[in-house]
């Protein structure tokens, strides 16, 4: 698919998707830059990343969900998508997937973390767009089918099917983690931005 056709199939798929407006407008954006919010947040952890044994009676992990959208995403897509300043033009964006089949800016920092059983896993939107932190069984795609298409994360995963919080700027999402083993996490809108959470009992 060229940069044209995508652009053309954005004009229905994604005006009509949960790319919602979040408030903010501005004049087109340029080159690209740094995500959101800068500093160590992008750094992967592993699963033995330094878990201590709780001290307290809940103890609480944290996600960020990150992106580096522009004002051209309400040009191209719908008037509020993005709202903040600067940031990645929106062509440059769909150039990065069709390249990469991922954004790197759109990214879950960390991807990989590990928790206790019981533990609070919070989900805080330092973006500008619109995310969503969904729990599911096995990674794949989301509910905008031309995302879908140009990151190849396959068809859309019956969880995002029934997703209905939409977690705006600013915004956060919060889920007990309630089983022990390895808990995924994914966006629905982004389907490329995921978190592994380890989930361990004492």
């Amino acid at each position: 698919m060229t940069i044209a056709q995508s652009v053309a199939v954005v004009g229905s798929a994604l005006v009509t998707s949960v790319f919602i407006a979040c408030g903010g407008a501005g004049s087109t954006g340029g080159s690209p830059v740094q995500p959101s919010i800068a500093g160590n947040e992008g750094a992967t952890l592993t699963a033995s990343s330094g878990l201590q044994p709780r001290t307290a009676a809940s103890t609480s992990r944290q996600v960020s969900m990150m992106d580096a959208c522009s004002p051209s995403f309400n040009d191209f897509i719908a008037p509020g998508t993005c709202s903040r300043n600067g940031g990645v033009f929106f062509l440059d964006f769909i150039a990065q997937l069709q390249r990469n089949q991922f954004a790197g800016a759109w990214h879950n920092a960390p991807s990989q973390t590990d928790a206790w059983l019981g533990d609070s896993l919070v989900a805080i939107n330092k973006g500008g767009e619109a995310h969503t932190f969904t729990r599911v069984a096995n990674f794949g795609g989301g509910f905008v089918d031309l995302l879908n298409g140009l990151s190849q994360s396959g068809p859309e995963v019956q969880e995002c099917k029934t997703e209905n919080t939409i977690v705006p700027p600013g915004g956060t999402d919060s889920e007990t983690l309630d089983q022990v083993g390895e808990l995924k996490f994914q966006c629905c809108i982004h389907p490329w931005m995921r978190t592994t959470v380890l989930v361990k009992s004492h």
